[in-house]
């Protein structure tokens, strides 16, 4: 979707003036965009009716950018689509407040049940059950789960229905003083009346102030059903979209929120148990198209970063010293953050190129590839890279399984970075090098061009 909408806006951008004729070749190439991003027609029809509306008033045909306002109308729009920045969870009841976790199987209801104790373990003391009796190891998962994040799960008992597993959860909730018990039901292929039958009756036991549906946002045009369906028989407060990292067409977003009227709470960013993040329309919004979200760039950077380490190798850097072992250290801070396609896709301008990138073989598989070959070398190889002459590339390369040309390359990735560092040292560090970048660049605009700016 962001490459088709990144298209469709190229073409107005850098023209001075816009005629209707302007307006309408971009509203339909933004309604195929929307279209084979698998948004239903309905939602479509109604988003294009409101930009169309807008972009043909005064304001934007007498703009000096009227690119610039087109622009902006439909970052507006999806935002208004996408509803409002609703992502909290209501614990506004006597505890335990129960969460029930509902949606197709497959979607990730285990795996971002784990996610949301995790994330809230720090303030309420949270208790998980699994309902799901049919799928095989599904309850013994969501314990290991629990054991790995250090949240308590309710014991497994052979043969209890699910009304009985959800009672005995309510029980040990009271008793063992829980704030929170995270109900993780059981999915089905697709929708049927059995599966409805059981969360109906799950629902009026358990009493939650929560009924989340997670739904993978690959799921295409059936999301309009899906949201439907559980809407109307169970009636959600909220959605959860999965998958929202990988080559998502991100049609689901849309079509769900516009359906369902319930609010978007998270996002699942990848597949590691901190991988979820809170829902913000307007940060969405902006990935979409293609402008990027510093926001949550900036806030996953301070949460996952060890700043101490990130210090020390500043402090390396502006004494121009940096060797392999400083490098190494970089991949792993680098992979905290989640995969370098979600990384691209935060970075104003960057997003575009994100398909280019991947397609070069710049991913996570280089990264791992880089590190294994570094993790090959000796402790004084990595502190001395200059003494590594052609045996030892024969000996890295067969202990990482791979050709003596990736570790040359490494080897020159490693010196443009170490040049460039003591760059910066002679330079007096990143805030003087920004400096002169300004200078150079009055605008402050960033290499890739646009109206991008520093966030700092």
């Amino acid at each position: 979707m962001t490459d088709k909408l990144s298209a469709a806006f190229s073409k107005i951008l850098s023209r001075g003036v816009l005629t209707e004729k302007d307006i309408d070749e971009a509203m339909r190439e933004i309604r195929i965009a929307l279209l084979e991003a698998d948004v239903s027609l309905p939602v479509v029809k109604d988003f294009i009716a409101q930009v169309k509306e807008q972009a043909l008033g005064e304001k934007v045909v007498r703009s000096i950018q009227p690119g610039q306002m087109v622009v902006k109308i439909v970052h507006d729009e999806l935002v208004k689509l996408l509803g409002s920045d609703e992502s909290a969870l209501n614990f506004n009841a006597v505890p335990p407040v129960v969460i029930l976790m509902v949606g197709l199987q497959g979607s990730g209801k285990t795996t971002t049940s784990a996610k949301i104790a995790n994330k809230i373990k720090n303030k309420k003391k949270v208790l998980l059950a699994s309902l799901d009796v049919y799928r095989p190891a599904a309850q013994e998962q969501l314990a290991q789960l629990g054991a790995q994040i250090g949240v308590d799960c309710l014991p497994i008992v052979e043969g209890e229905k699910p009304a009985e597993i959800t009672k005995r959860a309510l029980k040990a909730g009271k008793n063992g003083g829980y704030d929170v018990v995270i109900l993780d039901t059981a999915g089905r292929l697709h929708i049927d009346e059995t599966l409805m039958n059981e969360v109906v009756e799950v629902k009026k036991i358990s009493n939650p102030t929560e009924v989340l549906l997670v739904a993978d946002s690959l799921i295409g045009q059936d999301a309009c059903n899906v949201a439907k369906e559980f809407n109307e028989k169970v009636g959600i407060t909220g959605i959860v979209l999965t998958r929202i990292d990988g080559s998502s067409r991100a049609g689901a977003a849309l079509s769900m929120r516009m359906i369902s009227k319930a609010p978007i709470k998270f996002l699942g960013t990848g597949e590691k148990i901190d991988e979820i993040e809170e829902f913000h329309p307007d940060r969405l919004a902006g990935r979409i198209l293609g402008q990027g979200d510093v926001v949550s760039l900036v806030e996953k950077t301070m949460e996952k970063i060890d700043h101490a380490e990130a210090e020390k190798m500043t402090n390396k850097m502006l004494k121009g010293k940096f060797d392999l072992e400083d490098m190494l250290s970089q991949f792993r801070q680098m992979q905290k953050l989640g995969s370098l396609g979600s990384i691209i896709g935060m970075i104003p301008g960057l997003s575009k190129f994100k398909s280019q990138i991947e397609a070069a073989g710049v991913g996570d598989n280089l990264v791992k590839k880089q590190e294994a070959i570094i993790l090959s070398m000796t402790v004084k190889e990595r502190r001395n890279p200059d003494i590594i002459k052609a045996s030892r590339k024969k000996r890295i390369a067969a202990g990482a399984g791979v050709e003596v040309s990736d570790v040359n390359k490494l080897l020159k990735s490693y010196e443009q970075m170490s040049t460039m560092m003591k760059k910066m040292g002679k330079l007096g560090g990143m805030k003087a090098m920004a400096a002169q970048m300004m200078r150079k660049n009055p605008m402050g605009g960033l290499p890739f061009g646009g109206q991008n700016r520093f966030p700092f």
